[in-house]
């Protein structure tokens, strides 16, 4: 038999971090008092200092990373001067879920990188080709819309899959750079490591833009914009991808250069994620096997029932 992995889905904002904590804390607890952790499936948390504008998790300020009594993985890993690439990403996600089976929990991956959750669900054998600064340094001075349109060119599927993202488009143009390969084709998937019961939040359009926009003005107010400044300053003169590009940050640059008010800045940093929730329900429209939930408590009982039957 396999272990079991429950996995949480869905577009930004729609619960799927406060659903995952519910889970954890509902599940049988073994001598150590706590059913299940959490592994983080979503790119921007892996980041430090990133955490207003990513919509961080509150944490106890020493040791692991701890939040509402439940371990959360694959947060704060790593500076913003260093950009992760999927392979590591699964490597390091499949480590903790051992670590987490190996103490008699249970592991519930949640996020909306889809990529990530694929990596660990389908078990994707991702090529593992080294960052190359040179190739990553020509790429930022050529722009977005030629990344995107050279990816159309050499890998018209993979470019389809992911959208107009920069980011997982330069990975993929410096992969296929390496190996002379389409980056898509070199993504098949291994064999199964887990039973996995993937439960998606969509709480519908509407909706997800009400929670977008109070999120928004809740992280003005709880100090985005010196988050924002503090970070730039930090690494002023680094190539700090994860930064620069990651939504909730890069609006606001205008900002503290003068060039639009607060409010141009945060009505861009909403429409901005108004559009990554849209690419990412069309990302996981693609995956048949999630069972879609409006409302987190059917999701919830849907979980438990599973998981008690599965015993």
């Amino acid at each position: 038999m396999f272990p079991k992995l429950v996995v949480i889905v869905g577009p930004t904002a729609s619960g799927k971090s406060a659903l995952a904590v519910r889970l954890a804390k509902r599940l049988p607890a073994g001598r150590h008092g706590i059913g299940g952790e959490i592994v983080s499936a979503d790119s921007r948390l892996l980041y430090r200092g990133m955490d207003i504008g990513t919509a961080k998790p509150p944490r106890r300020m020493t040791g692991p990373y701890v939040s509402s009594g439940i371990p959360h993985h694959l947060i704060d890993v790593a500076l913003p001067t260093r950009t992760l690439t999927m392979s590591e990403y699964k490597d390091k996600s499949l480590a903790a879920i051992r670590g987490i089976l190996k103490r008699g929990r249970t592991p519930i991956l949640a996020g909306g990188t889809g990529l990530y959750v694929r990596a660990v669900v389908e078990n994707l054998e991702i090529p593992e080709v080294p960052p190359d600064p040179r190739y990553r340094a020509f790429l930022a001075r050529k722009g977005k819309d030629w990344i995107l349109a050279r990816l159309r060119k050499l890998d018209p599927d993979y470019a389809a899959r992911i959208g107009p993202n920069p980011r997982y488009a330069s990975r993929a143009l410096e992969v296929i750079r390496a190996t002379g390969k389409p980056f898509g084709a070199q993504q098949g998937k291994g064999p199964k490591l887990f039973d996995t019961l993937v439960i998606g939040l969509d709480p519908g359009k509407a909706e997800t833009r009400r929670r977008i926009r109070s999120r928004v003005k809740a992280m003005a107010a709880s100090g985005l914009l010196g988050e924002v400044r503090a970070l730039r300053r930090r690494y002023a003169g680094k190539k700090a991808d994860a930064l620069t590009t990651a939504i909730g940050y890069r609006e606001l640059f205008p900002v503290l250069d003068g060039r639009k008010t607060l409010q141009e800045g945060l009505e861009d940093v909403i429409r901005s994620t108004d559009a990554y929730a849209k690419r990412q329900m069309t990302w996981f429209r693609g995956m048949k096997e999630i069972r879609w939930f409006k409302r987190p408590e059917p999701a919830l009982k849907a979980a438990l029932f599973w998981l008690k039957s599965a015993e």
